[in-house]
């Protein structure tokens, strides 16, 4: 049965660019490079995902002061931005709080509104996102562990062809509109 690439197919696509036998777990098994390849996946993946794509982007967040006024993120932030009517309000993550650079404090009296980026687990991951960082993550693996540049041009090219595919989905799904989507432009037609 066809099903979305799961986080060992992944590592097993990248232990084969290097001509190493598959896998049967993710979790450190004893294998040098596999634990290597897990570790190069996860991060190529945090890397990609920093982006921000429409599928890990959760659009007008409201963050809630605790009992301490703090204003704490769950721990899969990437990046945050205020957005609304607290657009103007200079924050920053720091750890897992809120940090408010004007006002140079980490208590805030009143919820505030964000644009969220979170760090998705692979396998909530759309396939061709799968996809891209799987082909990314193995042409990096491949490049350390070998250092082949013949292979390596190979893995570029199926890379560049990954992302062109990802961010055709992005543009297929996230329906962007320069209008009511960058911040400039709608500034200028709200005068």
């Amino acid at each position: 049965m066809l099903s979305p690439t799961t986080e060992l197919e992944a590592l097993n696509t990248m232990l084969s660019t290097i001509g190493e036998s598959p896998v049967n777990t993710v979790e450190d098994n004893g294998n040098v490079d596999a634990v290597i390849a897990r570790q190069i996946l996860r991060a190529t993946s945090r890397e990609v995902q920093s982006r921000g794509w429409h599928f890990n982007t959760e659009k007008d967040y409201l963050v809630t002061p605790d009992s301490n006024k703090n204003l704490v993120l769950p721990n899969t932030v990437l990046r945050v931005d205020t957005v609304g009517s607290d657009q103007d309000t200079d924050v920053v993550v720091r750890g897992s709080r809120l940090y408010d650079r004007r006002k140079h404090t980490y208590l805030f009296d009143s919820p505030v509104k964000v644009d969220m980026v979170i760090l998705l687990p692979f396998e909530d991951l759309p396939e061709v996102a799968r996809y891209y960082i799987t082909v990314r993550a193995s042409r990096i693996f491949q490049q350390r562990v070998v250092g082949s540049d013949i292979l390596s041009s190979f893995n570029s090219q199926d890379e560049m062809r990954a992302k062109v595919a990802l961010e055709d989905y992005e543009g297929d799904t996230a329906d962007h509109n320069i209008l009511s989507d960058n911040y400039s432009v709608a500034r200028v037609l709200d005068r």
